[in-house]
C-alpha cells in the first residue's frame, strides 16, 4: 500500500494554523504513511509541506480587495486545480478561504468527480448566507466544524460533519514567568498598563483599520499617559506593520516571533482587536478586548443587507453573551473605541464579565479534550476509511 497522498489548500494565517495541527495530527496517527501537497503557510511548511506558491498571494477578503487581483487568483486556481490533477491524491482538503478553496475543488471534481474533498471550517451560515453550505455540498463530501453547533447544519445541507473542536483550546499559552520576562526585556513595568494592537492579518484590513486603532490608542495614551502598545502580527503583513509603527509618535513594540507573541499575549491587560478568530486567543489567555472593524464600503453595504446575527465576535456567540463590545462598520471610529478601552481599563465588572464568558467559551469549545488537530486528522482518517 502506498502512502496517504494529501492535497491541503490554506490562504490565510488562520487557515496556515489549522493545517498544521491537522498535519501534526496526521503525522502522530500514520507517521510513516502520509504524504503533503499544496499551499499554505510557515506553520505547514514547518510541518513539512512545499507550498505551491506563497499563501500570501490570498490572503485578500473583501469584492473591493478581490477584484484588482482577480485575474492573478484566477491562474492560481487554475494551477491548484492542475496540480491536483496531476497528483491524483486520496483527498482534498481546502482549509477556510472559501471564495478560492471551493473554486480549486469544483475544478478538481471536474477532472476527476471520485476525489474525495474535505473542507475544514464550516461556512457561518448562522451569521449569513444561509444558502452556501447547499452550494458547499455540490463539491464538498465531508466538513470539520470548529463550532459545536454547526455539524447540524452541514448535515442538513447533504454533507456529513464532525465536530473536531477548535485549535485555541491546544494552543500553549506563556506562562508567568514568560510575561514577566516580556515585560522586563521591554522595560515595562509590572503594574504598567499593556495593550495589544491587533488590526488583523491581511494587507487591505490593516490599511484600512491601522490608522483607526493607533488613533484611538493614541487618545487612550492621553488619559492614561504610562500605557505601552504591542503589535503582533504576521509574515504577510510585517512590513507594512513595520513602516506604519515607525511613523507613530511614541513607536509600539512590534513582534513577529511566534513565542514572543504569545509572552506578549500573556503580558498584556487589555486588546483592540480586529474582528476574527483572535477573540479565541484572547479568551484563552484572559485578555479582556474590545473588537472593531470596517470593510471597503461595498463590501459592508452588501454583508450588512446579508448578516443574520447581531454580533459577529466568536467569544459572544460561543457563549451566548454579549459581553465582548464591538465597533463596527461606520462605528469603527477612534473616538468611542478609546472611550470603551479606558472603561475596561478602569472598571472591573465589564472586566468580570468578559472574564466568566471567556471561560464558558474556552469549556464549549473543547478545552481538556482530546487536541482539535488529532481529532480532525481522525476525522479525516475516518472518511477516508483509514482510520
Amino acid at each position: 500500500m502506498g502512502p496517504l497522498k494529501l492535497f491541503l489548500i490554506a490562504g490565510e494565517a488562520s487557515g496556515d494554523k489549522l493545517g498544521a495541527a491537522l498535519m501534526a495530527g496526521l503525522k502522530q496517527l500514520v507517521p510513516e504513511w502520509v504524504e503533503f501537497h499544496g499551499v499554505g503557510g510557515p506553520l505547514m511548511e514547518a510541518e513539512g509541506l512545499v507550498s505551491l506558491f506563497p499563501m500570501e498571494e490570498l490572503s485578500v477578503m473583501g469584492l473591493a480587495e478581490v477584484l484588482p487581483k482577480y485575474r492573478a487568483l484566477k491562474r492560481r486556481i487554475a494551477q491548484s486545480a492542475e496540480s491536483i490533477r496531476a497528483l491524483a491524491p486520496d483527498a482534498l482538503i481546502t482549509i477556510d478561504s472559501p471564495d478560492f478553496c471551493l473554486r480549486v475543488a469544483r475544478l478538481a471534481r471536474v477532472a476527476n468527480p471520485e476525489l474525495k474533498t474535505i473542507h475544514y471550517v464550516a461556512p457561518s451560515v448562522w451569521a449569513w448566507r444561509p444558502g452556501r453550505a447547499a452550494r458547499m455540498a455540490r463539491v464538498i463530501d465531508h466538513v470539520l466544524a470548529l463550532l459545536p453547533f454547526e455539524p447540524e447544519l452541514m448535515q442538513a445541507a447533504g454533507m456529513t460533519s464532525d465536530f473536531v473542536g477548535h485549535p485555541v483550546v491546544a494552543e500553549p499559552l506563556a506562562s508567568a514567568a514568560e510575561a514577566a520576562a516580556f515585560r522586563e526585556t521591554h522595560m515595562i513595568g509590572p503594574d504598567q498598563p499593556l495593550v495589544l494592537c491587533l488590526p488583523g492579518s491581511r494587507p487591505g484590513e490593516v490599511g484600512r483599520l491601522a490608522p483607526r486603532f493607533d488613533e484611538a490608542l493614541m487618545r487612550l495614551r492621553d488619559r492614561e499617559p504610562d500605557i505601552r502598545v504591542v503589535v503582533p502580527t504576521v509574515r504577510g503583513v510585517a512590513p507594512m506593520i513595520r513602516a506604519m509603527a515607525a511613523r507613530w509618535p511614541v513607536p509600539p513594540i512590534v513582534v513577529e516571533d511566534v513565542a514572543e507573541k504569545r509572552a506578549a499575549f500573556a503580558a498584556a491587560n487589555l486588546a483592540l482587536a480586529a474582528s476574527g478568530t483572535v477573540s479565541l486567543e484572547l479568551a484563552a489567555n484572559q485578555t479582556p478586548m474590545v473588537i472593531a472593524y470596517d470593510m471597503a464600503p461595498l463590501s459592508r453595504l452588501l454583508i450588512g443587507w446579508m448578516l443574520k446575527i447581531d454580533t459577529v465576535t466568536l467569544v459572544n456567540l460561543v457563549s451566548q453573551t454579549r459581553a465582548i463590545p464591538e465597533f463596527l462598520g461606520r462605528n469603527c471610529r477612534p473616538g468611542p473605541i478609546s472611550a470603551e478601552l479606558l472603561r475596561l481599563l478602569e472598571d472591573p465588572a465589564p472586566r468580570a464579565e468578559q472574564l466568566a464568558a471567556m471561560r464558558l467559551t474556552m469549556q464549549r469549545l473543547g478545552a481538556g479534550a482530546e487536541a482539535p488537530g488529532l481529532r480532525a486528522a481522525r476525522s479525516v482518517l475516518r472518511v477516508l476509511d483509514k482510520g
